[in-house]
């Protein structure tokens, strides 16, 4: 009885997110599954994809074939659903008949009600799936994390080899945006922020993650193919080389108009460059006073322009990133698990 009780209990991870590359599901899994694994081996053996009825199954994608096992993968456990993405957010990204998306829609929404508990990255969101009939009770705030080992500041040699693999100028200031390459991450207007400030090099990178449906795949291709003189895209750039392009910028600029709590803002912050993103109330209770805001192209510029020419406030903005990766270090956001996954099993 004894040994029964003292047996660790079995975590299923169900993800397809890292089989597309360049998206922030994929990063945030990869993230997530080894903190646990590496923090809570102790109490939870952690399983990925496995063929079993586990003591907790939890599911970061919604995958037509999770939904049909769900009874038999959690017969004798409890169901765990990952929200990184709502009806809402979809729609900006993707482009696909009106019919499709009715359908689509409302098989995520139908996938989030069938779990008996829902986490989401940003408490903003705890309104919208009550919104959609989901109790507050069922939905937890847990925070994306990223690792600090695998993403950190380098030196100054470092960073000067970094812009050198990815064809960048080495004097310039160089401002990046590292995202999916489509209209909701606010392409067009980092694309109005270069024309406006040409002695400045913009990087991007990220592409399609999702081919032609890709929102505004079409327009921004020719962009990609006839690229402005002081604007590179790198395309979608493997995961493990991504500390190199944050070392090589001296701004993380993401002016997107939708978001849950991006990865990438979270990984530029491990590097400690500053983070300008648009004024958004997603933001607020997650980012606090981390980041540089700006509500359109005018104010992206003023601010991009103050971080390159005014010393004292690129340090404050510095200082700022690095208080955020310390908020979301690894030992609170684990032990957040831990609780989480304690109180499943409760």
């Amino acid at each position: 009885m004894e040994k029964e009780k003292n047996k660790k209990k079995t975590i299923n991870m169900m993800s397809q997110a890292t089989s597309v590359k360049g998206q922030g599901v994929g990063s945030a899994y990869i993230e997530q599954v080894k903190l646990v694994r590496e923090g809570l081996s102790d109490k939870f053996d952690i399983y990925e994809n496995a063929k079993m009825a586990a003591d907790i199954t939890h599911y970061h994608t919604f995958n037509p074939s999770y939904f049909l096992l769900k009874n038999k993968r959690c017969k004798n456990g409890a169901s765990v659903c990952y929200v990184h993405t709502l009806p809402e957010t979809m729609d900006k990204s993707i482009k696909i008949p009106k019919w499709a998306r009715k359908i689509f829609y409302a098989y995520i929404i139908k996938f989030y009600k069938v779990m008996e508990h829902l986490v989401v990255v940003n408490p903003y969101f705890i309104d919208a799936l009550e919104n959609y009939g989901i109790p507050r009770d069922r939905v937890t705030y847990i925070p994306n994390f990223v690792d600090t080992d695998r993403f950190h500041p380098v030196s100054e040699e470092e960073k000067e080899k970094a812009r050198k693999e990815f064809g960048l100028l080495k004097d310039k200031f160089t401002v990046l945006c590292a995202g999916q390459l489509q209209v909701r991450k606010g392409a067009f207007d980092f694309l109005k922020c270069a024309e406006l400030m040409p002695d400045v090099q913009f990087v991007w990178a990220g592409g399609f993650s999702f081919g032609v449906i890709s929102d505004g795949y079409k327009e921004l291709t020719k962009v990609v193919e006839n690229p402005p003189e002081n604007v590179k895209f790198l395309g979608i750039v493997e995961r493990e080389d991504m500390n190199k392009v944050y070392n090589a910028a001296d701004v993380m600029f993401l002016p997107s108009y939708d978001e849950l709590f991006p990865m990438t803002v979270l990984e530029a912050m491990c590097v400690n460059i500053p983070v300008l993103l648009r004024e958004l109330p997603i933001y607020e209770n997650i980012l606090f006073d981390f980041y540089a805001s700006a509500k359109d192209v005018d104010g992206f510029v003023t601010e991009l322009e103050r971080m390159r020419n005014d010393k004292e406030y690129y340090k404050i903005r510095c200082e700022g990133s690095l208080k955020g990766n310390r908020y979301y270090e690894k030992s609170s956001v684990l032990k957040m698990w831990d609780d989480f996954y304690t109180s499943v099993l409760k």
